[in-house]
Parts: structure tokens; C-alpha cells; sequence
């Protein structure tokens, strides 16, 4: 067949078209989210870091050592979600890891209508429905008409799905039941032949195969308490939580799930994005292709050790040695320089209450089970009901039984009212407000807005609660191990943003930015659309 010389011409001008874009963008754009990682984990450890790790995106790279997260609650889910989509719970919908929509409580990525591909277990029957707005990843396939390739892993399935957003080629989560990494039909039918062969190396058994040693001689852990700290968590009752940690022993206890606890896990998850990098060929096909990666057991080590321990300082420290292999397959496989590299953090974490009080801290405990009971206990016979008029109080939040009000013919304005009195006089509160007047309510601005950001009026709870600093929710035990997160306060809401790579300036600033700010920066930088529920900002440094 043969064409015209205008039609030739056509085509070399769209080609010209599309090659100008592909020069304009990076072949590809790499996230990492390090879940619970506090910003002062960068300083902390730094000492013994590599240079090819967490140094070197400080040394190449541009840092915002004062990002913050401009809502609560400080919960995983929310976190992973506001970085991709440039908002907040109030507008992208993902109040919590669950919260209540349509008057039943969900989890985050619960989607019935699909099954599993890779396995036969629940875990596969998940999808980003709930999430109501695009991500930069949507951006980026839209601006593209498509042709871009987004791939989301992590071992926890809501930080893989909930970043790589509706259009995503896939989200690949770690699955128990048949030990490798599964995905959803809400993707696709059939796992790769890549994904397979992975699965295959049975790498997770591998791993569970070797003790836990720490890196260096456990007495020269100087950032961290002692090894044998009773703020620490046993893995199993009455099992020591002194190293070496008997991994092959517990995991005939637990199963091949202790993966999700132990550094190995890292190395497995930066194993599988590997994997996708060259299965996929990200970054090699001529055009901007995005893999989100979510780093998941520094969560799960964090909760169990708590923020000052050796556990928790050898978990870094071996992260910092998979970061730099991971770079450095980034540089061989795409090219230094050819990739734009972000990493982020969904939440920090809180010093244990213990460790605390043990330190002349101010610090209490809050049992939310009991203040449910006891305030379902007090409304009963102030209204004289055998109702449940308090249905949960989760992430700091009161959530009412609205149907069970109605039902009892009571007024809920006044009962709003009720709930409000009963928990202020509890000093680990230091305020308590109805969500629906938030804007007129005593706090401080900063709270009050990270309050407004947070509430999504029909998923959120109904009366917030926020905390005196250092009060978390927790049971009250003998001693109280390892940590949690989930409010306003620095030590949750303080979280690493670090950029490297494709025209990424050297520096750092000290400017308040905010976790909305990295998906806004992200889309002015590839010069595509802003998610569509964006409230972010890009950053004046890097989006020129």
C-alpha cells in the first residue's frame, strides 16, 4: 500500500507529537512509602547507613524536612490514599483502614464482586471501589490515552491498590493462604507468567528459614534501649523478644504470615517490584510508566517493638541496604537520571506509653472498648433503652447507631449533646467535639482543620475525640509494648518526602508542605492533570 506524502507527514508529526512528550516526563516514576516511618528516622540511624540508600536520596535529592499530614485520623490506609490523590479523607472517601458506609462497617478495599486471582482466599476480594477519586496513577493513564503502565505492590493489599487507583494495570498484595503475591479480577484473570515464576522461588519460605541476627553486635545499637526493654512485644506468649529471634521456630506457629513482621519482608516486597520492573518492562517502552511501591512491616515491626527499639533500629538499617540495591537496579534497568524517585511515609509513631512514663513524660493509655461500654451503658439509662446507641469508637472517633436513635424516637441533636458531656471530663481528652460543628469548636486552628480534613460525612464517626499529647488508644496491661499512631501530633504526623532523580534539583527546605503536596508535584513535574479531588499543592522547588 502506498501512501501519500501528506499522509506520511501526518504521521511523522505525530510521532515528532509523541516523542516530545515522552521527552517531557521521565520513563518512569517510582513511589516508595515506608509505612510507619517517622521523619527523624532519616537522621536517627543515618550514621550507619550506606551510602547508596537513605544517603544517597539525601545527598542527590531534594528533601521536605517539614512535611506534614494535614488530617486525621494518622491511619495507613488514609495515608497511602492522600499521597496518591492529593486529598484528604473529606473528599477521596478512605476514613480509616474500615470505617461505616451504608450503615455497615467496611473494610477499605472490600469488593464483593470480584475473587481472587492466585489464590482461593478472601484476601483476593479486594479493589479500589471505595476510593470516590483518581490518583496521579489515573492521571498519568489518562494523559497518556493509556498507554503508560501502573503497577502497584506491597504485601498489604490496601497499599498496593489504593496508590495505583482505577486504572491501574495491576495491584499485586501478599496473600497467606497461598504464600506469594495475588491480585484481584477487578485487573485481570490470570497472574502474569512473570508473577508466577516469582511465586514459584518461594522466596517467603526461604527467608522464614534463617534466624534474625542483628547486623551489628547487638551492644552498639546506641540509637535504641536495651535488647531486652520490656516496651517490646513477644511474638509468641512467653517467647523472649531478646536476639537472635527464632524465626524458623515461631513460623511453625504462625505460618508463612510472620513474613509480614520481620525485615525479610522488605527484602521480599523490593524483590517483587524488581520483578514487575523487568516483567513489565517499566521504563523501557518509550513511554512514563509508574510503579507504587508500600514498604508494610515496618508498620508491623513498629507496632510490636515500638519506636525505640533494637528491632526497630536493625529493621532500618536493613531497609537502607535493599533501598540502595533497589537504586541501583533502577540505574542499571532504566537508567540514573531517566527516573523520578519519591519516597514518602502514610504515618509515623508514637514513643510507647511506658518508655514515657518511665522517661518523666506525661503519657496515658485509652481503652476505647471501655469508654463504648460505659457510655452505651450511661445513654441506656438516660434514655431508657436496652438499645445500643453507640455502635464503635474507632480512630478517635464516636460512631452512633443512627437507626437504633431513630428507632427509639430519640432526639439525636440532644444526644449528640449528652455524648459530648459525658467524655469531657475525662483529662486524657483534650476536647471533644461534634463532627458536624467542627468549624465553630474550640481548638486550636491547626487540629481543627486537620479535624474538617479528616471527616467524610458519610463514613466518618460523629464525635471526635482528640487526645492529650502522648495518650493513644490502648488496653491497660502490666506494661504496654510497642506503639501505635493515628493522631495530630508530630510524632504521627511528621513524615519523610524526599525526591530524587529526572530533574530533581539538590537541597532541602524547611517550609511546611503537606502529604497532599507530593501527588500535586508529581503531576506539575510530568505536566499531566491533578487527580480530581486534589487540594495539594506542587512544590515551587521542584515543579518549575
Amino acid at each position: 500500500m502506498k501512501l501519500s506524502a501528506k499522509t506520511i507527514l501526518t504521521m511523522l508529526f505525530a510521532m515528532a507529537s509523541l516523542a516530545s512528550v515522552a521527552q517531557a516526563r521521565p520513563k518512569l516514576v517510582v513511589g516508595l512509602v515506608v509505612d510507619q516511618m517517622r521523619w527523624d528516622y532519616l537522621m536517627r540511624y543515618q550514621s550507619r547507613y550506606v551510602d547508596g540508600g537513605f544517603k544517597r536520596l539525601l545527598a542527590e535529592g531534594y528533601s521536605c524536612d517539614n512535611c506534614q499530614i494535614n488530617y486525621i485520623p494518622t491511619i495507613t490506609a488514609i495515608g497511602h490514599s492522600s499521597i496518591y490523590t492529593a486529598s484528604v479523607p473529606s473528599i477521596h472517601g478512605i476514613a480509616g483502614n474500615n470505617f461505616r458506609m451504608d450503615n455497615r462497617w467496611v473494610y477499605c478495599t472490600d469488593d464483593s464482586t470480584v475473587v481472587g486471582v492466585g489464590t482461593t482466599s478472601d484476601a483476593g476480594k479486594m479493589s479500589p471501589r471505595n476510593l470516590l477519586v483518581t490518583t496521579m496513577c489515573d492521571e498519568l493513564k489518562l494523559a497518556t490515552n493509556f498507554r503508560s503502565k501502573v503497577i502497584g505492590v506491597a504485601l498489604k493489599d490496601r497499599a498496593s491498590i489504593l496508590p495505583a487507583g482505577h486504572c491501574a494495570d495491576a495491584a499485586y498484595w501478599f496473600d497467606d493462604q497461598s504464600e506469594g503475591f495475588i491480585t484481584s479480577t477487578y485487573y485481570m484473570k490470570e497472574l502474569p507468567s512473570w508473577v508466577k515464576q516469582f511465586n514459584q522461588k518461594r522466596l517467603p519460605r526461604k527467608m522464614l528459614s534463617e534466624k534474625w541476627e542483628t547486623l551489628f553486635p547487638v551492644e552498639t545499637y546506641a540509637q535504641s534501649t536495651a535488647d531486652d526493654a520490656p516496651y517490646d512485644g513477644p511474638f509468641l506468649k512467653g517467647m523472649p523478644t531478646t536476639f537472635p529471634i527464632d524465626v524458623p521456630a515461631i513460623a511453625k506457629k504462625t505460618g508463612v504470615s510472620l513474613i509480614r513482621s520481620i525485615p525479610a519482608g522488605c527484602t521480599l516486597t523490593l524483590e517483587m517490584a524488581k520483578a514487575a520492573l523487568h516483567g513489565e518492562k517499566l521504563g523501557q517502552r518509550g513511554e512514563c510508566d509508574f510503579l507504587a511501591v508500600s514498604i508494610s512491616p515496618t508498620d508491623y515491626v513498629g507496632h510490636q517493638f515500638g519506636i525505640n527499639a533494637v528491632e526497630t533500629e536493625d529493621t532500618y538499617l536493613r531497609l537502607d541496604r535493599d533501598l540502595a540495591d533497589f537504586l541501583s537496579e533502577l540505574d542499571r534497568t532504566v537508567g540514573r537520571g531517566n527516573y523520578l524517585f519519591f519516597l514518602s511515609a502514610d504515618h509515623g509513631g508514637a514513643h510507647n506509653i511506658s518508655f514515657n512514663q518511665d522517661h518523666g513524660i506525661p503519657s496515658e493509655p485509652w481503652s476505647m472498648g471501655e469508654t463504648s461500654r460505659a457510655l452505651n451503658t450511661y445513654l441506656k439509662q438516660k434514655y431508657a433503652t436496652n438499645s445500643k446507641l453507640v455502635f464503635k469508637i474507632s480512630n478517635c472517633q464516636v460512631f452512633l447507631d443512627h437507626d437504633a436513635i431513630s428507632a427509639a424516637g430519640i432526639d439525636e441533636a440532644q444526644l449528640r449533646r449528652d455524648v459530648i458531656d459525658f467524655l469531657k471530663p475525662d483529662k486524657r481528652f483534650a476536647y471533644v467535639a461534634d463532627m458536624e460543628q467542627l468549624a465553630t469548636s474550640s481548638m486550636p486552628q491547626l487540629i481543627r482543620e486537620r479535624a474538617i480534613n479528616g471527616y467524610n460525612r458519610f463514613r466518618s464517626g460523629d464525635i471526635q475525640v482528640v487526645l492529650q499529647p502522648a495518650c493513644y488508644g490502648e488496653s491497660r496491661k502490666t506494661h504496654i509494648t510497642g506503639t501505635t499512631h493515628g493522631v495530630w501530633n508530630p510524632y504521627d504526623a511528621h513524615i519523610p518526602c524526599v525526591f530524587m532523580g529526572w530533574n530533581i534539583p539538590q537541597g532541602s527546605t524547611n517550609r511546611e508542605v503537606h502529604i497532599t503536596d507530593i501527588a500535586a508535584t508529581v503531576c506539575a513535574m510530568l505536566h499531566v492533570q491533578m487527580p480530581n479531588g486534589c487540594i495539594g499543592e506542587p512544590i515551587e522547588a521542584l515543579a518549575k
